[in-house]
């Protein structure tokens, strides 16, 4: 892992110095560079060669995400947004997500100081993922907007139609799990496997993706509340960072979430979520998608211990490639895909005949 080079562009001269400081607090993570506009970026980026950007959203004359565009376009590199994270901030986000940042970042306007230290820590963390993520070099995923025809050259749907086996389908993603979810799930047929989700985002960047997706796709989508009943056709998503989020068997099976400390630096904790649907001794099928840390690795170990099918997103296409690595090597995953094969893969773990 190499250091994080950080440029950090911001219109107002408070911010930057306030995620300078933020940044300067952080383990290998170095501060080259400030700029208050999208011209100044470009000069400082050829001068500097940062190996991460943060951007911010909204700035006079160019906007922070015509320059994500810009310069995803022209010279692809890590970059994570910064924003208030209201509802029109998380909309903005995701159109960041499909242009290809890494993250989006709340600023932390009102924090208290307890807060404004996690804040440091968890994107000190961010940054350094980013400037070891594989933007530059990774396949492209091919994101197509759900339920439309695949690009030219592009696998057909995976599925025409869907006899459901009994198997659940379980996933894991933190960063460059929105992106990864939105080309993976695009084909999901209406009447899905019973599926959940857990995936490491700020809380109201992942009610909008859900809401963006009970929009898009063919099933329905819904945020994991205590009790939900795992049922055909539904996708749950648990993102409450507050709670974990663990499988109880039952007829029919359901999620109860669950007020436990972080587990290895995670709350929800995939190793707990997969671990409870290996003791539940249900059939099943667990995935890891792109993501930070090892979170994940042993949950999925303890899954194919049990008899479930697993996977892990392949590390070429993935866009932070250190949760599927970690699962590799322990050996949780049977098998390494990248997203299209993916969801052709737990479509048909999960599918009679």
């Amino acid at each position: 892992m190499h250091e994080a080079r950080v440029l950090v562009v911001d219109d107002s001269a408070a911010m930057r110095a306030l995620f300078s400081d933020i940044l300067d607090q952080s383990r290998d993570v170095t501060v080259v560079g400030t700029a208050c506009s999208a011209d100044e970026a470009r000069g400082l980026i050829k001068e500097l060669k940062p190996n991460v950007i943060t951007l911010d959203v909204e700035m006079p004359g160019m906007s922070g995400i015509d320059f994500l565009g810009e310069v995803m376009a022209n010279n692809p590199m890590p970059i994570v947004m910064l924003s208030s994270l209201t509802q029109a901030g998380t909309e903005t986000s995701l159109r960041a997500f499909e242009l290809g940042a890494v993250e989006c970042f709340p600023k932390p306007l009102k924090a208290t100081p307890e807060q404004f230290a996690k804040d440091v820590s968890k994107l000190g963390k961010i940054v350094l993922a980013a400037a070891n993520s594989n933007v530059k070099d990774r396949k492209p995923n091919q994101p197509r907007t759900p339920g439309a025809a695949p690009a030219a050259g592009a696998a057909a749907a995976p599925v025409v139609q869907f006899d459901w086996n009994g198997h659940i389908a379980a996933f894991s993603a933190s960063l460059g799990g929105i992106d990864a979810l939105t080309s993976l799930l695009a084909d999901y047929p209406e009447n899905c496997p019973p599926t959940v989700i857990l995936l490491q985002s700020e809380p109201a960047l992942s009610q909008t993706f859900i809401a963006h997706l009970d929009k898009t796709l063919k099933c329905s989508v819904k945020a994991a509340v205590d009790g939900s009943p795992m049922t055909q056709g539904v996708i749950y998503v648990s993102a409450d960072i507050e709670r974990h989020t663990v499988f109880e068997a039952g007829q029919p099976p359901k999620l109860r979430l669950v007020e436990r400390d972080p587990i290895d630096g995670f709350r929800p904790s995939a190793n707990l979520l997969f671990g409870t649907i290996a003791r539940a001794r249900v059939p099943a099928v667990g995935t890891v998608l792109t993501g930070m840390g090892e979170d994940g690795a042993k949950g999925l170990k303890l899954m194919r211990d049990a008899g479930c099918r697993t996977f892990a997103q392949d590390r070429a296409s993935a866009m932070v490639a250190e949760a599927p690595a970690a699962a590799l090597a322990a050996g949780a995953a049977e098998a390494e895909l990248d997203l299209d094969a993916l969801a052709a893969a737990v479509i048909k773990a999960c599918s009679a005949g």
